[in-house]
This record gives structure tokens, sequence and C-alpha cells, in this order.
């Protein structure tokens, strides 16, 4: 009987559900429609073969810490961990974009990057020592640009590629008297996401990129900060905003 009363009521309100669902469908489709024939600002932005502009970038990066062999021998008995912690920074830039087609563009975005990295040694009578690395890297992102199609004033898109890196000046504040050795360049692989948006004067791109190192970037002096590691790569998550 409970079964047949849910029945009823479903029947007697039958009418008024469809009518519901026909409303939010329409209401849908008109928006659907609206936001594809808004209005386009720039309509022809992304026929020039070449556009130029600049960026700002905010991330946070660290290492990825590798231990060598020498970890386990009775010389560094006393060291319990080395942590690699993330650490804020920015870069600034420029961009060169060249349009391959309708969906696809090199980019070009030469940049400075300023770094912190941070190791931390925790020994096993519980004390620490915290090394900090600063560097100032000049960077040439090489990217390809997929794009998506175009709809009203925004535009999604993915971009990968390659990050070779020169370091300009760096600075390493130790708290004790050995150093932990850098090397000066490092290659990276990039891959992200981001969307532009059109406006009556220029674009502005959100965009979020992971970057992984492909290179050791550990030198090789040895001392009591580098003989624990074999080998340190630098992972970064960066969000670029960027004008054009």
């Amino acid at each position: 009987m409970h079964t047949i009363n849910i029945w009823n009521k479903l029947v007697v309100y039958r009418h008024k559900i469809i009518l519901t669902i026909i409303v939010l469908l329409a209401c849908n489709m008109a928006h659907a429609q609206l936001f594809r024939w808004v209005y386009q600002n720039n309509p022809n932005y992304d026929t020039r073969k070449v556009s130029y502009g600049f960026m700002i970038g905010l991330h946070t990066s660290a290492y990825q810490v590798k231990y060598s062999d020498q970890f386990v021998t009775p010389k560094f008995d006393t060291v319990h961990s080395v942590m690699a912690e993330f650490s804020p920074g920015f870069s600034l830039g420029f961009l060169v974009n060249m349009r391959v087609n309708e969906f696809v563009d090199l980019r070009i975005m030469p940049k400075a990057g300023f770094y912190t990295h941070k190791l931390r040694y925790t020994y096993t009578d519980e004390s620490t020592d915290v090394q900090f690395v600063e560097s100032t890297h000049v960077e040439l992102p090489i990217l390809l640009k997929y794009k998506s199609m175009r709809r009203g004033n925004v535009r999604m898109y993915m971009v990968g590629g390659v990050t070779p890196g020169i370091e300009l000046s760096g600075k390493n504040e130790i708290k004790s008297t050995s150093e932990l050795n850098i090397r000066r360049t490092n290659l990276q692989v990039e891959g992200g996401l981001g969307f532009d948006f059109y406006f009556p004067l220029f674009k502005f791109s959100q965009e979020i990129r992971f970057a992984r190192g492909l290179v050791n970037v550990l030198g090789d002096e040895s001392n009591a900060y580098t003989d624990p590691i074999s080998r340190l790569n630098t992972n970064t998550i960066a969000v670029y905003l960027i004008f054009q």
C-alpha cells in the first residue's frame, strides 16, 4: 500500500516535475548559447604570428633527496635523517609566443628566478642543523601550448616543455663552517595548465606549472653535508600571471 501511495503521488505531480525539468533544461541551453555568443574582445588576437608579453611568478621549491651509501656507515651513525622542506620564491620574465596553428603555440619565456632551498639535518641526539641555499637563476623555458576552442572570452590550455637554467649568484647561509656544494646549472621538465582571459586591450593568463629537475645538482665537494647524499633534484610548483 505504501508503494502504491508513492506512485500515486508521482502521478499527481508528474506534470509539475516534467515542467520543472523542461524549464531547467531551457535555462541551461539559454545560458550556454549566451556564453557561446557573448561579445568577444580581441576576436583576432590569436591569429597573430608572434605576440609578446611579460610574466610574474610565485613558486615553492624543494630538493628531492637520495641518500648515499655512506649514510649507513659508522661515519654518519649520528645522522638520523636529511629532509628537504619547501620554501617560497618568485620569478620575473618576458614572453615570446609564436603561433604554429589554431591550437598549438611555441612559447619562449626567459626569466630570472629567485630560489631558496632548505635541508634539515636531524641527529640522533634530537638536535637539528638547517642549511639554506639561496640562488638566482636565469632560466629559458621552451614550451608547447595546446589550446582548446575559445568560448566567449575564455580559453583553456595545457603547456609543457623543458627549462634549462644557470645560476647568476648564490649564497649559502650555513650554521657551521662546512658548505653544501650545489652545481650552477640545472635542467627541468615542466607541465601545467591555465586559462586565457581576453580583454579589450590585452590578454591575461593564469597558469599553474609543475617542474621536475632532470639532473643531479649536488656538487662534487666532499664534506659532512654532501657525503650522506648522492643526489639532489629540484621540485617546483609555480603559479604564473601572464600579460600579453
